[in-house]
């Protein structure tokens, strides 16, 4: 969850009173002298706010939202630290409204509808408008959204809603389409370094108390990765080990010390990031399993972000692994989905397993070569008209047009394969998919031959003439039918195992 925690309603005189687990403008938007660095931090206005430039043009979403203009519904997506929560803080304070917080990691269906319900009955006796934010709104159910849709709809209410996942995934799309999505983007090394400079010297941050030298303000924004309250809490617990110390400088030892982490020349923008990545992925595809779990550890040891290395992984499984080793990618989807469920550090001993994998595994590129060349025809004008007999033939008056005539069913043939076209006219007979004879792949080099043949209709390859022993000549032709029965039944046994 982004915000801090979970606050008591704090209600100006009169309100309606919301449920328990939801948050008022007064206790969501308080700071004391001994909150965390990164709450005392927050811009007190939207002009403070930083790294999300596109956002902030004069009369954007944004803007409106924050200054109480036009009532509109909003989706934040964007990484943890990037500013999602301070956005909720910002609309907080607009004290012309009425402002209620839940997190969706402990609220139900009845707590929003007793929000709205709260929220309806104010709005009818002339009272200001309801802003509702949730946090966490990936992680409300299908049906604790579609209890938002209504009320939303005739704005009862003025949804603020944040996200970590893709929306288009984790929200659901009626609700999706009632809103205005606004991207936050993660802060970048110089928005990071910026914050942590104005934290150093504000009154509401350390107030000069301590000076930060370069090395060690590098240190802590390559660590962030973008994640500004990573960076500020990791400078408040350098500068608790500075005082403990009786220093008034933090420099790159106490910075290590403080977050445990040893620095490594790692420039997330740089050269070196790219560089390391590269030679990450270079290593794998060149089966040297060493030096690729060394470019897993300088990433890990530099705080890169986990997520990105399974995404490399995922992609990998696919772009150099292929049908090499078809288990590969299931592999590496299972070490990125263990990185959301276990996280650091523990997650990076299945980040290892996957690269291990990865790294011996076969290697094959003829799935990325496939697509890029079905792409290409596509993109050419390639691909007319969907065949009538694959057509849609469930609706009614389907049949009137011709859909689904002439469709064969595999299943009704013994081998589970049939002469039928399936491209588009101008693509029949095209050949994207060339296997490689690596790994698993050799067999499906093997079978593939004889399944276009047969999907294709075209002839069985001849057969060649065999010497026959002395006096067991049988006088054929080996491109007689028989010999064409018996390429066919071999045909046969090759799908067969195709489908095994």
């Amino acid at each position: 969850m982004e915000s801090d925690t979970l606050f008591s309603l704090g209600e100006p005189a009169g309100a309606p009173r919301a449920p328990a687990g939801a948050a008022g403008v007064a206790d969501f938007a308080g700071v004391t002298s001994d909150s965390p660095l990164p709450v005392r931090m927050r811009p007190a206005t939207i002009d403070e706010l930083v790294g999300q430039e596109h956002l902030l043009a004069p009369g954007s979403p944004l803007r409106q939202l924050v200054g109480g203009g036009a009532p509109m519904s909003v989706i934040l997506w964007g990484p943890p630290g990037c500013g999602k929560t301070t956005v909720a803080h910002l609309v907080a304070g607009a004290t012309d409204r009425t402002f209620v917080a839940m997190s969706a990691l402990n609220a139900g269906v009845k707590d929003v509808r007793a929000v709205i319900e709260a929220a309806r009955r104010q709005r009818r006796s002339g009272g200001p408008q309801t802003v509702l934010f949730i946090d966490e709104v990936h992680r409300f159910s299908k049906t604790q959204q579609d209890s938002l849709l209504a009320a939303v709809e005739d704005r009862t209410v003025t949804l603020l809603a944040a996200t970590t996942e893709n929306p288009y995934f984790s929200v659901i799309s009626p609700l999706l389409s009632r809103c205005v999505l606004l991207t936050l983007q993660p802060l970048d090394d110089r928005a990071v370094r910026g914050l942590l400079r104005r934290a150093v010297t504000d009154e509401r941050g350390l107030a000069g108390a301590v000076t930060l030298e370069p090395e060690a303000e590098d240190h802590l924004v390559r660590l962030a990765g973008g994640d500004v309250r990573k960076a500020l809490t990791a400078l408040e617990a350098a500068a608790a080990s500075a005082a403990a110390l009786g220093a008034d400088v933090i420099d790159l030892a106490t910075a290590e010390q403080a977050v445990d982490v040893a620095a490594v020349r790692y420039d997330r923008d740089g050269d070196a990031h790219y560089d390391v990545t590269s030679a990450f992925i270079k290593s794998m595809r060149g089966s040297d399993v060493d030096a690729a779990l060394h470019w897993l550890a300088r990433m890990l040891v530099a705080g890169e972000d986990a997520r990105f290395i399974a995404r490399r992984l995922v992609i990998f499984a696919s772009e150099d692994v292929g049908m090499a080793d078809p288990t590969a990618l299931s592999v590496a989807t299972a070490a990125a989905h263990a990185v959301e469920f276990v996280g650091l550090p523990e997650a990076q001993l299945n980040l290892a397993q996957a690269v291990i994998h990865l790294a011996t595994a076969p290697k094959s590129n003829s799935a990325t070569s496939a697509i890029g060349a079905a792409i290409a025809d596509v993109r050419a004008g390639r691909g007319g008209a969907v065949p009538r007999g694959l057509r849609d033939a469930h609706y009614a008056g389907a049949r009137g047009l011709g859909h689904g005539t002439g469709y064969r069913y595999p299943h009704d043939d013994p081998r589970g394969v049939v002469t039928q076209q399936y491209a588009p006219d101008d693509l029949v007979g095209t050949d994207y998919y060339r296997p490689g004879g690596h790994g698993a792949e050799k067999s499906v080099a093997a079978r593939l031959p004889v399944l276009r043949r047969i999907v294709r209709g075209l002839p069985a390859p001849p057969t060649r003439p065999t010497a026959a022993a002395p006096g067991h000549g049988n006088g054929r032709r080996p491109s007689d039918p028989e010999d064409a029965n018996a390429a066919d039944e071999g045909g046969t046994d090759a799908v067969r195992e195709a489908q095994q």
